[in-house]
C-alpha cells in the first residue's frame, strides 16, 4: 500500500482506522484481533487497514508513528485518536462512539 492509496482513502470515507504493527511485538498480536471485534461490532463503517510497520516504513514515518503497537483513528479524514501500546478499549469505544453515531445517522 502507498502514502497516495491511503490518502485517498482518508478523503473517500467516513473512517478510517491505521493499526501499525510489528512482526517481533507481542503486544501488537494480541491486541489487533480485540481491535478488529471492536470496530466490526461498534463501528462498522469505519475501514481497517493494518500495517506492518517495518515493511512500511515511509507510511509510519508519514504518520508519525516511531512505535508499535500504533492506532491511528481519522475521521471524515482528519486524525481523530492515536493510541499508543497501552490503551484501554474501553476507553478506544468512548471516544469514537459519540462522533461516530453522529456522522453515521
Amino acid at each position: 500500500m502507498l502514502i497516495e492509496e491511503i490518502e485517498e482513502r482518508l478523503n473517500k470515507e467516513i473512517g478510517i482506522l491505521v493499526y501499525f504493527s510489528g512482526e517481533s511485538c507481542s503486544v501488537c498480536h494480541v491486541l489487533r484481533p480485540k481491535i478488529q471485534k471492536l470496530f466490526d461490532e461498534k463501528f462498522p463503517k469505519i475501514k481497517q487497514i493494518f500495517l506492518d510497520a517495518k515493511e512500511n516504513a515511509q507510511i509510519a514515518s508519514h504518520f508519525g508513528v516511531f512505535s508499535v503497537p500504533t492506532l491511528i483513528v481519522f475521521l471524515e479524514g482528519k486524525e481523530f485518536v492515536r493510541e499508543g501500546r497501552s490503551l484501554s478499549l474501553y476507553q478506544l469505544e468512548e471516544k469514537i462512539m459519540r462522533p461516530y453515531e453522529m456522522m453515521t445517522s
